[in-house]
């Protein structure tokens, strides 16, 4: 493979994984890495200009440099926002593996590293008979966890890394995402999740509501970089 890959997953849907992909594509590029993003399944599209087009896929394309195709970025792309396999049920798709590795070759073949960004879970099925275990280990088995720091978090993080070293994948650095402004103990959280952990926390990001903010907020170690 000639780039370097890391799948994207979180502790559960809606705590920030394309926000954190998003900052860590540009801390990548901040250190002069060819660093593209990539969102293989992505449920909950609107129509633009005739095509499917999902907002999450759009701001890891904006924020790679080189810049993909968006068929690349987002091979399958589903109407629906609900679970990707109803979605891909509705809408009558059926998801073609091969064309999804083939669309990540041709990303890396252009990159140093890919970030590639799951749906929702760990545990949520990508497909059918396609789980997030499958794809990490197809890109190589490391994984960036992205934690929602909020009530809850430490033990769903604990959960979430177990079940990726069962899986035979490799937790290889975890983001702290704050998405709830009101969780006063958000730091000392943070601080047990470092102790709980097996693999670095990479950055924490601010709370923000436009998505913008915490671009620039991750400073990445060199070292971890050259690790993957």
């Amino acid at each position: 493979m000639s780039a370097r890959s890391l799948l994207v997953t979180g502790t559960d849907t809606g705590i920030g994984k394309t926000h954190a992909s998003v900052a860590l594509l540009h801390a990548l590029r901040a250190q002069g890495h060819r660093a593209i993003g990539m969102k293989p399944i992505a449920s909950g599209c609107e129509r633009i200009d005739g095509r499917w087009r999902n907002e999450d896929a759009l701001a890891l394309q904006a924020a790679s440099d080189p810049r993909p195709a968006y068929d690349d970025v987002n091979p399958v792309a589903l109407p629906e926002p609900t679970a990707p396999t109803l979605a891909a049920r509705a809408a009558g798709v059926t998801v073609e593996i091969a064309a999804l590795h083939a669309a990540h070759a041709r990303l890396a073949a252009a990159a140093d590293i890919v970030l590639v960004e799951g749906a929702g879970g760990w545990d949520a099925p990508l497909a059918e008979g396609l789980e997030h275990s499958d794809l990490a280990r197809h890109l190589g088995g490391a994984v960036v966890l992205v934690v929602g720091m909020r009530l809850g978090c430490l033990s769903h993080a604990r959960l979430t890394a177990r079940a990726i070293a069962a899986d035979g994948c490799r937790l290889v650095g975890w983001i702290g995402n704050r998405i709830d402004p009101a969780f006063a103990r958000a730091d000392d959280y943070v601080g047990l999740l470092t102790d709980a952990l097996p693999a670095p926390c990479v950055g924490v990001l601010p709370f923000v509501t436009d998505g913008v903010g915490a671009r620039d907020a991750l400073r990445l170690d060199p070292d971890w970089i050259a690790a993957l």
